[in-house]
């Protein structure tokens, strides 16, 4: 995933949109002709929908265009998406993907590619995934739990918040990397129950947003081990990437950004694009993000479109070793 955004790499990222972006609504009047919607997979209050509000008026205010919000959950996110990929190629329907496009496609026979269906408009952020262990463990990094889930095989556990979820997919991730077999514990009640029996010491290990953990690594109750992600995190910057400890490449974080359906006119994504990145330079938006646990990306769509086909090929590797397939 590209690395946190940094003051000089957004300026860096809106001086490649500075040419194409018009100076004032009136220079766009190729587009947008109308209102543009942009559909999200999950509710209100979600990180998508956060994301979306924060971007799309943003957009409303640089195009002078009304940016519509809509949330329609339904199949882990996947129905929106679908709606979106099948809709008029003309940039006015838009939708907020998460890592879910990338994860559920890989693992279900679905009529879905997110890198050949929807066009990559902009990365906008991600919330980084932490591993933790239980301090019972007796461990302090990603190399001591390796060496102890070597010797012990089958006798550690992960939980997760269910089959198939994030969380899910970075354990079978780090059990493929680590050559360990750390057996993964599902609950189907979510996240929440996983941390309640964490901090009981009745499970070893998880993946969860660093901004849930980080209170609970502060305060000794969790042993934080490595951050899932390119960089380190701002809200635990102590913490090494679990590249840095012998995992090159190891990505999990939950990342978000925004897409229409493939074939959309370039100039609409240019546009698009340009305003999305700006939108991370608010302040509004920086102290939302913050609020929410997300870290703020910024890219080219040429650069989205990359992570997306490395995220698929990656989660392919994982699903097809672990048997995931439905």
């Amino acid at each position: 995933m590209p690395s946190q955004c940094r003051p000089a790499v957004i300026a860096a990222a809106l001086s490649v949109f500075a040419a194409l972006a018009p100076a004032s609504p009136l220079l766009a009047q190729d587009f947008p002709t109308q209102p543009i919607k942009i559909l999200v997979g999950f509710g209100p209050g979600s990180i998508a929908d956060v994301l979306a509000r924060l971007v799309g008026k943003h957009v409303e205010t640089k195009l002078g265009k009304p940016v519509v919000i809509e949330n329609r959950p339904g199949n882990s996110s996947m129905l929106a998406a679908e709606q979106v990929a099948k809709a008029d190629k003309d940039g006015h329907t838009l939708f907020m993907a998460t890592v879910a496009q990338t994860l559920v496609p890989v693992r279900r026979k679905i009529a879905f590619r997110l890198d050949k269906d929807m066009a990559p408009i902009a990365m906008l952020g991600v919330v980084p995934n932490l591993m933790v262990a239980h301090p019972s463990l007796g461990v302090k990094d990603v190399q001591s739990l390796i060496a102890l889930a070597k010797s012990k095989p089958d006798a550690l556990t992960f939980g997760t918040s269910g089959s198939g979820t994030a969380s899910h997919l970075a354990a079978e991730l780090f059990n493929q990397r680590a050559g360990a077999k750390i057996v993964v514990v599902h609950y189907q009640s979510g996240s929440n129950q996983v941390l309640v029996d964490l901090l009981g010491g009745r499970l070893n290990l998880a993946f969860n947003s660093a901004a849930t953990l980080a209170p609970h690594v502060e305060k000794g109750s969790l042993v934080a081990l490595g951050v899932a992600q390119a960089a380190r995190t701002r809200m635990l910057p102590n913490v090494p990437t679990m590249a840095e400890q012998g995992m090159p490449g190891f990505d999990a974080g939950i990342w978000i950004g925004l897409l229409g359906p493939a074939g959309m006119p370039p100039r609409a994504v240019e546009l698009l694009a340009a305003a999305s990145n700006e939108a991370l330079t608010t302040e509004v938006a920086t102290t939302a993000m913050s609020a929410q646990g997300i870290e703020a990306l910024a890219g080219t769509p040429r650069e989205f479109a990359a992570f997306i086909s490395e995220d698929i090929e990656k989660w392919s590797k994982v699903v097809n070793s672990a048997g995931l397939h439905e």
